[in-house]
């Protein structure tokens, strides 16, 4: 199936690649001659589980860890291309509402034995039991045969099946784009040894001790671990896509003010995520002798989310939006590293509005006006981080007249609070990739309703019918819609889009340092240069 989404792929990969930036996945490649040795790998937050569907807090510091041991359908860079990793290729199927995927006959677990679309199979069939008391079973609720939760319904077929010994067919309620449900589900979906797991009791096996040393078929091979501490791999020198160009790789949770120290020092060779650097630190990376190189694609978006139940106006929600200075709020977060945006939608992408331009304080103090605000007091959640940020926020807002309380709070608390409906803004970040929904799609349920809107029924209608169509214009024209929409009633206010700065290490050649962002990372490539 042939679509914008790809041509908007293959355009950013070519722009990647005139950057220089590393690529991955070249099939077969080899790196059994390459330096070995010990590859020190840092993470400033720990993995709470090696059991790759019962991560408590689904968080992206468990996902690098599982995309080293498990494998994957495919591997994703930063501007959304998607390249073969267990699936050698993939294809619409059933009018495009199932996805068949061919894999790769060279795949195998730890333990020799050959991964099949059976395992595949088995392994989906387990997470999606109702029984198996599985996290983020949620991400297959798009599969037929389970209900809106992920699990499967009684007496109905589940939408996986084994073709053939290495073709997988994945049945979908809707018709879905293959490569967008691979952006959007790729990193919560790995195969399992299910060969491995027959004895054990489907209510214990979430928590059973196979998970302390577990058997996976990534291109890394489990050693050894120290609980919310350190984790040793040693590389899977029969990975299909190639063995990785190390002997072991050492994990080392740290605090994150030290990981630029460890790497200068050569406590570390490389650290998660892409080993990024503030711009103020850049300075301090390049005397020490390293490259640093800035992300041709954003590596995180920035909204003030908004509470649409005491902020009861689409008027006094627009005036928020208008009020705000985008391009100074970014360029004092960012420096010179971001772009301010009226939209969730990754820029340079089809589907992306028009550029900003909306910074109206006139005209949002006559919103206000116009609006039901009463004069109260309204509350600004934010980290102590964005303690300067939220500070600029609350004066733009007051110069329109409405006045502004900064609460600061650590980020559990501030999202628990938004959920609670306890703060009328907050500012927020996240990890944005190429699809036009990535943000939208999820934000705008009944079990999800974060923004607190009353009524979700537009949102929902115009969510449901851009996931449902496959043909470029029409998705084109209904995204066009459903942008529109949110411009007028203003759920959430976009602020800014930053790329990111990667310092490339010294010891370690082969890095795709954006894509790290996406929790995968392409160590079959990585090669130690023995270089200090």
């Amino acid at each position: 199936m042939k679509t914008i989404w790809k041509r908007a792929g293959a355009l950013l990969l070519t722009l990647a690649l005139t950057l220089g930036l590393a690529c991955c996945a070249g099939e077969g490649t080899q790196n059994e001659e390459s330096a070995g040795g010990n590859l020190s790998y840092g993470l400033s937050n720990p993995w709470d589980s090696l059991m790759p569907y019962y991560s408590l807090s689904g968080s992206n510091y468990s996902r690098i860890i599982y995309d080293k041991i498990y494998d994957r359908l495919a591997y994703i860079q930063a501007d959304g291309t998607c390249l073969p990793r267990a699936a050698k290729s993939w294809e619409s199927s059933d009018d495009g509402k199932a996805i068949v995927f061919a894999l790769d006959e060279k795949a195998a677990f730890h333990d020799g034995t050959p991964v099949t679309a059976q395992h595949w199979v088995e392994t989906i069939q387990l997470m999606t039991d109702p029984a198996s008391g599985v996290l983020g079973q949620g991400s297959f609720a798009c599969l037929t045969g389970t209900d809106e939760q992920g699990a499967q319904v009684a007496g109905e077929t589940l939408g996986v099946e084994a073709l053939e010994d290495h073709s997988l067919k994945l049945s979908f309620k809707t018709a879905v784009v293959p490569e967008e449900f691979l952006v959007e589900y790729n990193r919560d979906l790995y195969v399992l040894p299910t060969h491995l797991l027959q004895d054990i009791p489907i209510g214990e096996l979430v928590k059973d001790d196979f998970w302390l040393k577990p058997v996976g078929s990534g291109p890394c091979k489990f050693v050894s671990e120290v609980a919310g501490s350190s984790l040793v791999l040693e590389a899977n020198k029969d990975y299909q896509l190639g063995a990785p160009g190390f002997d072991t790789l050492t994990i080392t949770v740290m605090d994150k003010a030290n990981l630029l120290t460890a790497l200068i020092s050569g406590d570390l060779d490389y650290y998660a995520f892409g080993a990024n650097v503030s711009e103020e630190n850049r300075p301090t990376a390049e005397e020490a002798g390293f490259t640093v190189v800035e992300d041709s694609v954003p590596s995180t978006f920035y909204e003030l989310m908004l509470n649409n139940s005491s902020l009861g106006t689409p008027e006094l929600r627009r005036a928020i939006n208008m009020a705000l200075d985008k391009e100074l709020l970014c360029q004092q977060s960012t420096g010179s590293l971001g772009t301010a945006t009226n939209s969730s939608i990754l820029p340079g992408t089809p589907y992306s509005p028009q550029p900003f331009g909306s910074y109206d304080p006139a005209g949002a103090e006559e919103l206000v006006k116009e609006s039901s605000y009463s004069g109260k007091q309204l509350t600004l959640a934010c980290t102590s981080a964005r303690a300067s940020i939220a500070a600029l926020i609350q004066q733009d807002l007051e110069a329109v007249g409405l006045n502004v309380e900064i609460q600061t709070v650590d980020s559990s608390t501030l999202f628990a609070g938004m959920s609670d409906g306890l703060y009328d803004m907050a500012i927020a970040s996240h990890t944005p990739n190429a699809l036009p929904l990535w943000f939208t799609g999820s934000r705008f349920h009944v079990d999800n309703n974060i923004f607190h809107v009353q009524d979700l029924s537009r949102y929902t209608q115009l969510v449901s019918a851009i996931q449902a169509e496959t043909q470029d214009s029409q998705r084109l024209a209904l995204v066009a819609e459903l942008e529109r929409y949110l411009g007028e009633e203003m759920p959430f206010v976009p602020l800014w889009f930053s790329n990111s700065l990667r310092i490339h290490s010294k010891t370690v050649e082969g890095i795709d340092y954006p894509a790290s962002a996406s929790c995968n990372e392409n160590v079959w490539e990585w090669t130690m240069t023995g270089q200090n």
